[in-house]
């Protein structure tokens, strides 16, 4: 019970560490002039993104190599049908036609990467399936892509991109920065150091821990920024935040994760790539059933019934 407790309060700080971080910066940067554009595809992007970085940076140094691979996963299923699911059951969700083209399909290739660059048994005849330092650097490659296309697509858009920013004094902006980044830090490692432990006091694999309560809790702020968009009606940016995320995981956090340290692939993590997948295959064909381009509410259903099934059987048959 206690190590629950210092992984529930490591994730409520990492969160608060992400959100300071990020009100801080945002005020600083907007106080130095950096344009709007560019505060929403560095700041922001990054700090809703930065609890699985952090945790994954943690794992990795230790060697929680389980904890790496099951964070990512579990953060990105829990994305699409956890986030997806509930929030087109509240209210159907539709979908510009970049994020339909160019943003599922790309989400669709990390998830296709990361199973080749996996399975080095089968395309590779290798003793073992290996995430290396090579495959990690290939990944920031495709993120770099990935960054350069977020930016050419913000400055031809006509869009008006307004970025939300606190209108802080330079004293307090940078307070707020090293605020959180402090809990970050704490938050981060308080979680991979109970979640190793309760997986050992539990029986469980790291892999599993990583799957579930861990990437949960380090896709809050992705659950938050998507409930928060569709009670706006900006509905678009539900599903694009969520996408977003997804290549963000794969691409940049999976990517930095395996240069700092070799991955091990277990046989069981097959199938939460496979389901990873099937997600992101299934959300661009949902898109195009019925009317317009829309995640509808029995869609939404159809994806949370399948991440309840999914958690049962990965906590059943680890």
């Amino acid at each position: 019970m206690f190590s629950l407790f210092i992984l529930l309060s490591g994730i409520v700080i990492l969160i608060l560490g992400a959100d300071k971080l990020v009100d801080g910066a945002s005020s600083l940067a907007a106080k130095l002039g950096i344009p709007n554009i560019v505060i929403g595809l560095t700041i922001v992007a990054f700090g809703t993104s930065a609890p699985e970085l952090v945790v994954n940076v943690f794992a990795a140094v230790e060697g929680n190599t389980g904890i790496v691979l099951g964070n990512i996963l579990g953060s990105n299923i829990f994305n699409v049908l956890g986030i997806l699911g509930i929030c087109s059951i509240i209210y159907p969700l539709s979908v510009k036609n970049s994020t339909t083209w160019i943003e599922i399909p790309l989400s669709l290739l990390a998830a296709l990467a990361l199973y080749i660059m996996a399975n080095d048994v089968l395309f590779d005849q290798a003793g073992s399936d290996l995430l290396t330092r090579t495959d990690g650097l290939i990944l920031l490659l495709f993120f770099a892509i990935f960054l350069v296309y977020n930016i050419m697509l913000s400055l031809n858009s006509t869009d008006v991109v307004g970025i939300e920013h606190k209108n802080y004094t330079y004293l307090k902006a940078t307070a707020y920065i090293i605020l959180g980044l402090a809990g970050l830090v704490v938050g981060g490692r308080m979680i991979v150091t109970s979640a190793v432990t309760i997986a050992q006091l539990m029986g469980l694999s790291d892999r599993i821990i990583g799957l579930t309560v861990v990437s949960i809790g380090t896709s809050l702020p992705e659950l938050a920024t998507s409930l928060a968009a569709v009670k706006r009606k900006n509905l678009d940016i539900a599903i694009g935040n969520v996408v977003g995320s997804n290549i963000f995981n794969i691409f940049f956090i999976l990517g930095i994760s395996t240069v700092i340290t070799t991955v091990p692939v277990q046989a069981a993590s097959f199938v939460d790539i496979v389901l990873n997948i099937l997600a992101g295959l299934l959300l661009f064909v949902f898109i195009f059933i019925g009317k317009g381009r829309n995640l509808e509410r029995w869609e939404g259903m159809f994806f949370l019934a399948m991440y309840v099934v999914y958690l049962v059987f990965v906590t059943s048959y680890q």
